[in-house]
C-alpha cells in the first residue's frame, strides 16, 4: 500500500547520498501520511536504503510496521510534523557546508541573495544539546512554527517541506547557498543588500 512512498525515500536518499548531502550512516529521512510516520531506520545510509530501511510509527514513536529500530531522531521528526500540519517530509542531514556554518555557530547571512531572502527569510541556529535527546528536541522545535530550515550547532541540518522532493530542494538551495558564501570569504566577503532593497522583497512575501 506504501510501496510508492518508500520508493521515494529511496530515491531521495539515492540522489542525497551521491550530491554528498548525507554521506556514510549519518542523517535520516522521514513522511507523513495520515496518521503514520514513514522514517529511516538507526544506522541506515540514506544512499543505499531498501524497504527493510524504513520503519512505520505512530506519533507516540511505537512501531507499526518494520524490521528495524527507528531513527533515534524520530522524536525531533515527529514534533516538527506536531506542530506544523503543513509539513509532511522531512530531511536531516549533515550536509558540509550547512554543518560548516552549524559547528562555528555562525548563522549564514540572510540578506544576500534575492531568491534565499523571499523563500527562507533567515536560517536560524538551534542551540547543541546531544543526538537523539529530548533536549535536542526543546532546543530545535522553538524555531519549528516560523522556519522550514533549521541548523543544529555542532550537528547538522533539518528540513521540513510539504514533500520529499520539495524538502530535497529547499536543502539543495540552502545548501548551494551556504557553499556561496564560503566561496565569497575568498573574494572578501558577501556584499550586504541595502535595507531598502530587502524590505522590497518582503513585500513580495506579504
Amino acid at each position: 500500500m506504501y510501496k510508492d512512498l518508500k520508493k521515494e525515500i529511496i530515491e531521495c536518499g539515492s540522489l542525497s547520498g551521491e550530491r554528498g548531502y548525507t554521506p556514510g550512516l549519518s542523517g535520516n529521512m522521514s513522511c507523513r501520511r495520515g496518521d503514520k510516520i514513514f522514517i529511516t531506520s538507526t544506522g541506515a545510509a540514506n544512499g543505499f536504503l531498501s524497504e527493510d530501511d524504513i520503519c512505520e510509527i505512530d506519533f507516540n514513536g511505537n512501531i507499526s510496521d518494520g524490521k528495524k529500530c527507528p531513527s533515534s531522531e524520530m522524536y525531533l521528526h515527529l514534533e516538527f510534523y506536531r506542530q506544523r500540519e503543513d509539513i509532511n517530509a522531512i530531511l536531516h542531514f549533515h550536509s558540509p557546508c550547512l554543518t560548516a556554518f552549524a559547528v562555528s555557530g555562525v548563522t549564514p547571512d540572510k540578506n544576500i541573495l534575492p531568491d534565499i531572502i523571499y523563500t527562507f527569510g533567515e536560517i536560524p541556529i538551534a542551540d547543541y544539546a546531544i543526538p537523539g535527546s529530548k533536549d535536542l528536541v526543546k532546543n530545535t522545535s522553538v524555531y519549528f512554527k516560523s522556519h522550514d530550515v533549521i541548523l543544529m550547532k555542532n550537528h547538522g541540518v533539518i528540513v521540513g517541506a510539504k514533500d520529499l522532493k520539495s524538502a530535497f530542494f529547499k536543502l539543495e538551495i540552502c545548501e548551494n547557498y551556504a557553499k556561496t558564501l564560503l566561496f565569497s570569504k575568498i573574494l572578501g566577503g558577501a556584499k550586504i543588500l541595502p535595507e531598502e532593497e530587502v524590505e522590497k522583497i518582503y513585500s513580495l512575501r506579504n
